[in-house]
């Protein structure tokens, strides 16, 4: 589940993961030794199709502020000298032609998004495709908006698109990027996107996903991020029994907002998910990016 799998703040349809296959046990008391079944496996990985879920709140929460909070004009006032992101002290020395990235006094954030995204840290490998994006890309405004609002648009009354396409277009959306990761032991994957608009509407979506999320009843509780205030974790519904969970976050950083989605073998570890999302959100601190 994607995105645009969750278009309206209601109750996002989970699907429940499937619980892996039991093997018949054969009578140990007649059977030879050879059919006496092997030692449990370990507990499962996380499927390896990658969180078609990730941000799917925060989708639903994109159509509730059109719907409920309305529409503001957008401009994009960016007179802030940049200050470029230090270099970190173990890379080789940047070249002459090395595009620097960071943030702006003002909290616009300029370079690639794929040097802003969190490198693949010790422990990780890459992950999974994050549905038809890969999982280390970076897409111009019109790529993003050819690849997710046509779906999220439309199950949609026509007043409802026509409202949904022109706040989107008033984003004036920069770009998106996306990377995946995996742990080395395949059992947790995580998807990190960047999303670049107005500042104005990065907050006011990412609270109203705070709202969505904490009012509704229907998610569980996540955990704190230490440090930034402005970042807000949730759990997906799941039953007490599911062998899989799934986790999701969204913050925003100046004119970006980061939202990244975590799923893995239950329980989840919090503390490793939390620590994740920090050095995340450190990376895009203001007014220079740190590495």
């Amino acid at each position: 589940m994607s995105d645009s799998d969750v278009i309206v703040p209601g109750a996002p349809a989970v699907p429940t993961p499937e619980a892996p296959a039991v093997p018949a046990v054969p009578d140990v008391l007649t059977a030879p030794a050879s059919d006496v079944p092997p030692a449990p496996r370990p507990a499962p990985r996380p499927p390896r199709r990658l969180l078609r879920a990730g941000g799917a709140t925060v989708a639903a929460a994109l159509v509730g502020v059109v719907i409920g909070v309305g529409i503001i004009e957008v401009r994009y006032d960016d007179p802030a000298p940049a200050t470029a992101a230090p270099a970190p002290a173990s890379a080789p020395a940047p070249s002459a032609t090395a595009t620097p990235f960071g943030a702006k006094s003002n909290g616009n954030h300029f370079g690639s998004l794929r040097d802003l995204l969190l490198p693949v840290p010790a422990g990780y490998g890459p992950g999974s495709d994050d549905g038809g994006f890969g999982n280390d890309v970076e897409l111009t405004g019109e790529q993003l908006l050819a690849a997710e609002l046509d779906d999220e648009v439309l199950p949609l009354p026509k007043e409802q698109q026509d409202k949904l396409r022109k706040y989107w277009n008033d984003l004036h959306v920069k770009a998106a990027g996306v990377r995946t990761y995996m742990t080395q032991a395949g059992e947790l994957t995580i998807s990190m996107k960047l999303r670049q608009f107005n500042q104005q509407e990065v907050q006011k979506l990412n609270e109203y996903t705070a709202i969505f999320t904490g009012e509704t009843g229907i998610f569980r509780t996540g955990p704190a991020v230490p440090g930034h205030a402005e970042a807000h974790c949730y759990l997906l519904p799941a039953p007490p029994s599911a062998p899989i969970d799934r986790l999701e976050c969204s913050a925003g950083e100046g004119d970006l907002l980061v939202v990244m989605a975590v799923e893995g073998v239950a329980p989840l570890p919090k503390d490793r998910i939390v620590a994740f999302l920090a050095q995340q959100l450190d990376r895009l601190a203001i007014p220079g990016a740190s590495v």
